[in-house]
């Protein structure tokens, strides 16, 4: 009697076991599927159900071909039957198809299931999905490759102290990563903006999240350069700002050329002086300043005595000289304010801010004096001059007109003379 009766006890001890170890795997957070030695799907847990979306019945019988999703390549199916049929536990990664079309990552484990001969007569297939980690770490690799262009980014805390620079932030700015580290961004002001400007920056950045413009900042070797920047405040769920991101690049190249071609729009090709558009523009700009205000400017208009026969006598090449060596010595005794230009073959036309017609006078005949004593390209030249002050009420030709009769005046005079225009003239 006690052999029967232990032997129902064993029995029902082995199937309350059996239904506990089926409650764990049911309830199981893994993905859990049995299949037999082809594949076909024997069992599934509710969690596999869960993740692929397909029911029990759909999956009962059928092989996990039906939730591949055609990414994977074939060699990591050759290598996991070759796994499992040498008996080997097989790890690795897949791309699956869930029922409703959309991908998904999953870490597998699957392992061969022996009977009491040995032999392989099922597999346990335990997965975990990784979806969100595979897209974290596709998203830390572009950040990466990002991190690792020609732009320069620049990673601070809170406190605006730096956590992170890469190799393109050294190449521009000199700085090794360990001489920053640590260390604010006021390391690299260069003196050339004001208060104000900051002042407006970090408004921007602390109202909207976000700033970008060009700045002018100091490398390690003290040289100023142009930037184009964009910082960007990092929040979190909060909205406590917890990073800053600053990316740049340097933009003195493109400031070069800039203003190279400023130059071919605005400079005489030859002589260097400004040409008549430019000369016009500042021009027009000084009649404004000069009707707000007292302030008062003269017009100058000087040329080549005989320029003619110079170039009748010693050629073009030589003309072209002495025009090139006059602009350069005029522009040597002009103050920063004042203003060049040429006006048209050897003629000359000069701005002279907050001068008065006596200024202007002191000035011209200062001017006549030294091109006299000095010879341009082996030659002695002479000028002629013409002035005209700023009356109210003047518009650029009426100024020009009065400054060419005066210079047309020295002319008759015998050249090499300043002629003054009167104030009906």
């Amino acid at each position: 009697m006690s052999g029967p009766h232990c032997s129902n006890l064993d029995l029902d001890t082995l199937r309350a076991k059996f239904y506990q170890l089926h409650i764990a795997v049911e309830q199981s957070p893994a993905a859990t599927a049995i299949t037999d030695t082809e594949g076909r799907i024997e069992y599934v847990n509710q969690r596999f159900l869960e993740v692929t979306g397909y029911s029990r019945e759909e999956l009962i019988g059928k092989t996990p071909a039906m939730i591949q999703s055609g990414t994977t390549p074939e060699a990591v199916y050759r290598d996991l039957w070759q796994t499992l049929r040498s008996g080997q536990v097989w790890r690795g990664e897949l791309q699956n198809r869930k029922k409703n079309g959309e991908f998904y990552w999953e870490a597998e484990i699957i392992t061969p299931v022996r009977d009491d001969t040995g032999e392989v007569v099922r597999f346990v297939a335990v997965k975990e999905d990784i979806t969100e980690r595979k897209r974290q770490e596709e998203e830390l690799r572009l950040l990466a490759s990002v991190f690792q262009t020609g732009q320069a980014p620049l990673i601070t805390d809170s406190e605006m102290r730096i956590e992170r620079v890469n190799q393109a932030f050294t190449d521009i700015t000199g700085y090794l990563p360990e001489e920053v580290i640590g260390h604010t961004p006021r390391l690299f002001k260069s003196g050339r903006h004001d208060q104000a400007f900051y002042t407006q920056l970090w408004r921007d950045v602390l109202e909207t999240g976000h700033w970008q413009g060009e700045i002018w900042n100091r490398n390690k070797y003290g040289e100023i350069y142009p930037l184009w920047q964009s910082i960007t405040a990092v929040s979190d769920e909060t909205g406590k700002v917890r990073h800053y991101i600053g990316v740049f690049h340097n933009i003195a190249e493109r400031k070069r050329l800039e203003e190279e071609l400023e130059q071919q729009a605005t400079r005489d090709h030859l002589t260097g002086a400004h040409n008549r558009r430019a000369f016009d523009t500042t021009m027009r700009k000084a009649i404004r300043q000069a009707e707000r205000s007292d302030n008062t400017f003269s017009l100058l208009l000087f040329d080549i005595d005989l320029f003619k026969s110079i170039n009748d006598q010693h050629g073009h090449d030589t003309g072209d000289s002495i025009l090139k060596r006059l602009a350069t010595l005029v522009s040597q005794a002009l103050r920063s304010t004042d203003m060049l230009a040429r006006w048209g073959g050897e003629e000359f036309a000069i701005l002279l801010q907050d001068t008065t017609i006596q200024g202007a006078s002191i000035f011209a005949e200062r001017l006549r004096q030294q091109v006299a004593e000095t010879r341009l390209h082996g030659l002695n030249v002479t000028i002629s001059l013409g002035i005209a002050e700023y009356r109210r009420g003047d518009g650029p030709e009426a100024m020009l007109a009065r400054a060419d009769n005066a210079l047309y005046r020295a002319k008759r005079a015998g050249r090499n003379r300043v002629g003054i225009a009167g104030a009906h003239a």
